[in-house]
């Protein structure tokens, strides 16, 4: 053999190693980090249902993706230290499903990990979070419910189910701007229209709930409104049976809450935003930057009614508002 073959042979071979030790390194695994305010129990439904949107797309848990939870357990205040605990862990992106505060709080930690909004019902342009919604600008972009702009509708829609209705409880949370704008602004316009009177509770953390569900109990209201947002979220359940507790009618803004117990819900259809969500994941992990993806908007919206709760609280749904519901649970 001389020199030349020799030197052809040994570049090979040395070619061939480096090719197979490069083939056995296993591929990274992108990291996934998912914040919610709620518990691992309340948020199953939600965070099941993003998995499933995922593994149509070929993500796979466990297999060649992997997702590191963390619940606040119903404490809002906790968000922000759990959103610093996923960036220090260095995933690659944060699903924020803590509505706009959570949104803020990951933004707030991280101006390079993409984070993806999971269905916050505030106007993330209003609440900052974004330049716009074509063009985000920044880390965040998402699906967006509206849930603030449909508050009007909601009511509209509590009052035709169930029409004795005249004298409505809102529930809502002061520190979240999106709660207060749709409890200072647009259900005070509905309400007018509509001859209802509403009086707002609000509730600053979990421990106020009893407080507030005491003094309902003396004040006696035809109806319960649950404006959406984290706290409301994590406590949706304890909400749900005191208003089956009370034979009170409620209305809430998605249908998680009437699943867990509600009466009616009306917004955006919720596995459509979290197939969007998923869409969101596969475009950045491909290498789309966060700021060129615009925010989605929903484009179906759902109307569920719980017609178990309607018997056990004795209320009879219209037929015209019955004949319209997207899903009716028996």
């Amino acid at each position: 053999m001389n020199k030349k073959t020799f030197c052809a042979v040994v570049c090979a071979f040395f070619l061939a190693l480096a090719f197979l030790a490069e083939a056995q390194q296993p591929k990274k695994v992108p990291r996934i980090g998912y914040l919610s305010v709620s518990d691992a129990a309340t948020d199953s439904a939600r965070s099941e249902a993003i998995r499933l949107a995922l593994r149509e797309l070929g993500y796979i848990e466990g297999q060649n993706i992997a997702i590191e939870y963390r619940y606040a357990e119903g404490k809002p205040d906790r968000v922000p230290e759990l959103a610093v605990e996923l960036v220090r862990l260095k995933v690659d992106i944060i699903l924020a499903a803590a509505g706009a505060p959570g949104t803020r709080a990951a933004k707030n930690a991280t101006k390079t990990i993409p984070i993806v909004m999971v269905g916050s019902g505030a106007d993330p342009v209003e609440a900052g979070l974004v330049e716009s919604l074509a063009r985000p600008g920044g880390n965040v972009t998402g699906v967006t419910n509206l849930s603030r702009e449909l508050g009007g509708k909601r009511l509209e829609l509590f009052k035709e189910a169930v029409p004795k209705v005249a004298h409505v409880a809102v529930l809502y949370e002061p520190a979240n701007p999106g709660s207060l704008r749709e409890v200072k602004e647009v259900l005070p316009v509905a309400a007018r229209a509509l001859r209802l009177t509403v009086r707002s509770w609000e509730v600053r953390d979990a421990d106020g709930f009893e407080k507030v569900f005491a003094a309902l109990n003396k004040q006696r209201p035809d109806g319960l409104y649950v404006v959406g947002g984290p706290l409301m979220g994590a406590n949706r359940k304890r909400i749900a049976e005191f208003a089956l507790k009370s034979r009170l009618p409620s209305t809430y803004t998605n249908r998680e809450a009437v699943d867990a117990g509600g009466l009616m819900s009306y917004g955006a259809d919720l596995a459509d935003s979290y197939r969007g969500v998923a869409y969101f994941v596969d475009r950045i992990l491909k290498g789309a930057k966060t700021a060129d993806l615009p925010v989605e908007q929903p484009t179906k919206f759902e109307l569920v009614i719980n017609l178990k709760t309607a018997k056990q609280i004795g209320v009879t749904i219209t037929p015209n508002v019955l004949v319209r519901a997207d899903k009716v649970i028996r």
